[in-house]
């Protein structure tokens, strides 16, 4: 069928001339709505009623034809039943992993994990979840779901990552502090992890696109690496420790699907982000307005080679609410990024939209890429 959300993120991804960047509101899983009630409130503030329609269970559809918003999402991270799930208290669980998770108001915070002692043993002897251990029928209802969208639908169809990221994964296993000292004291260890990570990932990957390949255009994946100053660990120890094992399941992801890879790490990684390039990462979220990451620079240097996605500010612009503010944040990105005359950009905010953000505001951000002043 003819669309032009689909014509607009080709021309996208070919950096040509659109008439406006394809709108993400909800495909990208890092941008989104996360607070139910901001959701609920935002379709009040656009004069809707009721229920959320059923039959899209990742935003209210209802606002995105509203706004026009050019992405369909489905699929997401695969569920496994190991027999380590269970539930502790009413605000701390363990998954299928072994991960200790703590209710903080918001988020089911993780807090601890399996593999805290960093020891080569715990990690030798650790076991991932296997492939026979997936939910029963689950790969088929995501592809008869990203078939519909493909078929039956004019929307750019996005496939959420079926597996966690190798970097994030090795954290969350052994904590923070852990892994990062296991990288400088002990790297035999660290790579035995990561590659135990690969083993558990590929098998995942194999099964998940090759039931929804054919009907995306775009998959995501998520692994965060830098904080708001810098990165987490200078480009040479990514390109030791983590980019192998990325760039081995990118390379996995390629041959079953044709889609776009749009990898989302918050944080400053302007330094990374020739690896993510090399690796065959076509689009990155969320480039987040911290330091290092000018979105005319980023433009200027890496713009023919990758395309962007995010940037508006969700730590001060969009929480204060100022509807003045928020058309400039907005119109300030896209001179940066200038997508009508060149392509190559995506406009979303830097990450999921909370509590903390009004829906007037969520209504003045969208507005002012759809229609212009």
């Amino acid at each position: 069928m003819t669309s032009i959300y689909r014509e607009r993120f080709a021309a996208t991804m070919a950096h040509q001339p659109v008439d406006r960047p394809p709108l993400d509101l909800g495909g990208c899983p890092q941008a989104t709505i996360d607070d139910p009630a901001l959701m609920t409130a935002l379709a009040a503030h656009l004069g809707f009623t009721g229920e959320a329609p059923a039959d899209y269970r990742y935003f209210d559809r209802r606002i995105l034809a509203h706004y026009d918003v050019d992405f369909r999402r489905t699929g997401g991270i695969v569920p496994f039943d190991t027999g380590r799930g269970c539930r502790i208290s009413d605000t701390e669980t363990v998954d299928d992993y072994g991960m200790r998770y703590r209710f903080s108001g918001h988020y089911w915070e993780r807090v601890d994990g399996p593999l805290a002692s960093g020891t080569r043993d715990a990690v030798a002897a650790y076991q991932f979840p296997t492939i026979d251990q997936m939910r029963p029928g689950l790969l088929d209802k995501w592809a008869a779901d990203a078939a519909h969208l493909f078929t039956q639908t004019p929307y750019v169809v996005v496939g959420e990552h079926p597996v966690f990221g190798v970097l994030e994964l090795a954290c969350w296993l052994c904590n923070y502090d852990t892994l990062l000292y296991m990288l400088l004291d002990d790297p035999e260890t660290a790579h035995l992890l990561f590659s135990k990570i690969l083993a558990f990932q590929r098998p995942v990957v194999e099964a998940y696109y090759t039931h929804l390949g054919r009907y995306l255009h775009i998959t995501t994946s998520g692994d965060d690496f830098g904080t708001q100053q810098g990165p987490f660990m200078s480009p040479a120890m990514f390109r030791d420790f983590v980019k192998p094992y990325m760039a081995a399941r990118i390379a996995d992801t390629a041959r079953l699907t044709g889609a776009v890879y749009l990898h989302h790490s918050c944080g400053s990684i302007f330094g990374l982000i020739p690896d993510l390039i090399d690796m065959g990462v076509g689009i990155l979220n969320p480039i987040q307005p911290v330091t290092g990451m000018d979105p005319a620079r980023l433009q200027a240097t890496y713009g023919r080679d990758i395309v962007f996605h995010g940037g508006l500010d969700t730590q001060a612009v969009l929480p204060g609410g100022d509807e003045t503010a928020i058309a400039a944040a907005v119109d300030a990105l896209l001179t940066a990024m200038h997508p009508t005359r060149d392509g190559g950009y995506i406009f979303a905010a830097a990450h999921n939209l909370q509590s903390d953000v009004t829906p007037a505001a969520v209504d003045a951000m969208v507005r002012r890429v759809i229609r212009p002043a």
